[in-house]
């Protein structure tokens, strides 16, 4: 399988993560964060200024009528105009996205747990992960904790104004590797129904010589909702 990597959509990319464009604000809370409509159809805009020079790109998430089994879990497939595909999954309150890690950060893929709906605001889980970073000699362990930084608000991307938005903050650490080392600001913002929204991905990692940067932006530009 090929995969976009949309962590935390990219960690971007999770990731909602238009012909007939719907800018009418989002339905209300009582909506899930991700739709498996066919047909749906996502309209993002990444920036990307991990290297210090700014590029850009413009793909579009389609909501496709398969699902498909990983590692017990059922997923919903969706297609990337940029020749990859997504996964997302819903278990009860719990969202998952089998994300590619970013380039530079470690090989393979990772089954995320990005979204908790029924958690409050201030409210935080975890998950960790083992991952060999290239460049390293052994295995580093990662811990990514998520917190429910906002919920219940009002989020204006591109002009359009989504209701009853949920903001999710990540951090992302290792017992191996000192703070001073590994920096994360992370940011993804999701909405009733059309899912992710907006991510900023801000990460800085030197450590025992290796370098790695990723700084991106993703917004939802517009949406057909089935």
């Amino acid at each position: 399988m090929k995969i976009k990597f949309l962590f935390p959509a990219a960690l971007t990319i999770l990731f909602f993560s238009c012909s007939k464009e719907d800018t009418t604000p989002t339905p209300p809370a009582a909506s899930s964060y991700v739709n498996t409509s066919s047909g749906s159809t996502w309209n993002y805009h990444l920036v990307d200024n991990s290297t210090g020079t700014a590029s850009s790109a413009d793909y579009t998430i389609t909501s496709t009528a398969r699902d498909t089994s990983i590692n017990g879990k059922s997923y919903h497939v969706y297609d990337n105009s940029l020749g990859s595909h997504q996964y997302n999954a819903l278990t009860g309150s719990d969202y998952y996205q089998y994300d590619s890690l970013p380039t530079g950060l470690g090989a393979g893929a990772v089954d995320r747990l990005y979204l908790k709906d029924n958690l409050a605001a201030t409210g935080t889980w975890t998950q960790n992960l083992t991952i060999t970073v290239p460049g390293s000699p052994f295995p580093i362990p990662f811990t990514i904790t998520n917190t429910i930084a906002e919920k219940g608000i009002t989020r204006t991307v591109n002009g359009t104004a989504y209701d009853d938005v949920i903001h999710v903050s990540t951090v992302i650490a290792s017992v191996l590797i000192p703070s001073s080392s590994l920096s994360t600001n992370i940011n993804s913002y999701y909405a009733p129904k059309y899912g992710l929204i907006e991510n900023s991905n801000n990460i800085h990692l030197d450590y025992l010589g290796i370098m790695q940067d990723l700084n991106t932006e993703t917004k939802l530009v517009s949406a057909t909702i089935k």
